[in-house]
């Protein structure tokens, strides 16, 4: 949990597993931002559209799509919008130096952090406290 400003506020984020089977037991708890994380592939979509419209249905907050291992921006965006509309997002680019830096046992951005994907994770992280301010 991360805490700040006058009032303390606190973000909690967790990791939940692959799927919407957390997403749909978590119902009307108090929620104000739901990441969810999609490859541009067309499964991967499906479920992210799933996940999408059940935050959406809860009021589980603004939701922020996460496009990871994106290797051609507009063919893979292209699919990404035909599956999720006008859906908020942000493009983590496949970037090796994700594997690297998981190889040597290291966070990406502490290996390198001026990377492409690390600095679309900046861009997330920001975007997210932006909100919570």
């Amino acid at each position: 949990m991360l805490s700040s400003g006058e009032f303390g506020t606190s973000i909690v984020v967790a990791d939940l597993e692959a799927g919407i089977g957390t997403l749909s037991r978590l119902g009307d708890s108090q929620v104000d931002l739901t990441l969810v994380v999609v490859e541009p592939t067309p499964r991967s979509l499906d479920v992210g559209r799933r996940a999408i419209d059940l935050a959406r249905e809860n009021k589980q907050g603004r939701v922020i799509v996460v496009v990871n291992k994106v290797v051609d921006v507009e063919t893979d965006l292209a699919l990404v919008r035909e599956k999720l509309g006008d859906a908020e997002l942000v493009v983590v680019p496949d970037d090796d130096a994700v594997l690297d830096a998981d190889r040597a046992g290291t966070a990406l951005l502490d290996h390198a952090p001026d990377c492409p994907a690390a600095r679309a994770l900046v861009e997330l992280v920001d975007l997210v406290f932006d909100s919570a301010a």
